[in-house]
């Protein structure tokens, strides 16, 4: 991988955890605190959708399939430390939502960072073999 993809995609991971905090700060009641249906299926979907956009950024930058595993990494690595940030003081920066909410909102974090990782993790595994 090129330096200048490793910036790119650290760059990436800052600017997609920066939208989706946002997004779920103003939409974030609306989705977690309605109905389970409504929860559901945020937490099926936001994960595909990310692991798609991860996935296609990838075959844009032409990241070979045994550097997505570190590619994964270099683009949720920013978002699971500002998570970490934002978890421990959810309140704050989730002032819409209840804080008993904090813990569906981590769940549903963990399965998009997972699904993305795993999907990086396959493909790395398979261009090895």
């Amino acid at each position: 991988m090129k330096t200048h993809d490793t910036i790119a995609l650290g760059l990436a991971g800052v600017a997609f955890w920066i939208l989706g905090t946002l997004l779920y700060r103003v939409r974030g009641q609306a989705i977690f605190e309605t109905t389970s249906l409504r929860y559901w299926l945020n937490f099926v979907l936001t994960p595909l959708i990310s692991t798609f956009a991860c996935v296609a950024l990838f075959r844009w930058r032409e990241i070979q399939d045994a550097q997505w595993p570190s590619a994964a990494l270099l683009i949720a690595i920013p978002g699971m430390i500002g998570e970490a940030v934002l978890l421990s003081s959810f309140s704050r920066w989730m002032p819409r939502m209840q804080p008993a909410t904090a813990g569906s909102y981590s769940g549903f974090l963990f399965a998009t960072y997972a699904l993305v990782l795993l999907v990086a993790e396959i493909a790395g595994l398979q261009a090895a073999a």
